[in-house]
């Protein structure tokens, strides 16, 4: 039994008519997205985005910061020799700007640009650091390093809210 058209017996005529079929069968397919797929996953973009790039700001202002607070730390560590080495005098070093830091406490602060300045306060031994050239939300505060003396005569440090830095930037330790 065969199942022929006339158009068939004509030379090429099955051929073409599998040609027509197939041609057919792949326009009715879909060919890529839909308007409402494209939205959904535009619309999940900007989601993402809203919640990383706040975030991203933040934690490359407080990487920034690291450097402030690792100079801060080493004139604390210079201030810990130098209280225990004042031969029971107890005092603290009287630094008001970076130039008498570097001068008395020898802590090399020239290749440090993001301190505009920094002082200790010779009555509490509390280190201030003016920060620039971080982000304008922190361009200008100041960062607050307060000690305090152990009953072994030991000193600890602790980054105080006095500053005017913003909480969320002030290091944790």
């Amino acid at each position: 039994m065969c199942y022929y058209k006339a158009e068939d017996k004509q030379p090429g005529g099955w051929f073409r008519r599998k040609q027509e079929v197939w041609a057919m069968s792949v326009d009715s397919k879909q060919r890529g997205f839909t308007l409402i797929e494209l939205l959904i996953v535009i619309a999940i973009i900007g989601i993402l985005a809203a919640i990383a790039l706040p975030l991203y700001k933040t934690h490359t202002i407080k990487a920034r910061l690291t450097e402030v607070t690792n100079a801060m730390r080493d004139v604390a560590t210079a201030v810990n020799s130098y209280r225990q080495d004042s031969e029971g005098s107890g005092s603290w070093p009287d630094c008001p700007s970076i130039v008498e830091i570097q001068a008395s406490l020898g802590v090399a602060l020239g290749a440090v640009s993001r301190v505009g300045a920094m002082r200790i306060t010779q009555a509490t031994g509390v280190i201030t650091a003016t920060v620039t050239n971080v982000d304008t939300k922190v361009d200008g505060h100041t960062l607050v390093l307060t000690p305090s003396l152990g009953s072994d005569g030991s000193i600890s440090w602790a980054w105080d809210a006095s500053g005017t830095v913003a909480p969320n930037f002030i290091p944790v330790r």
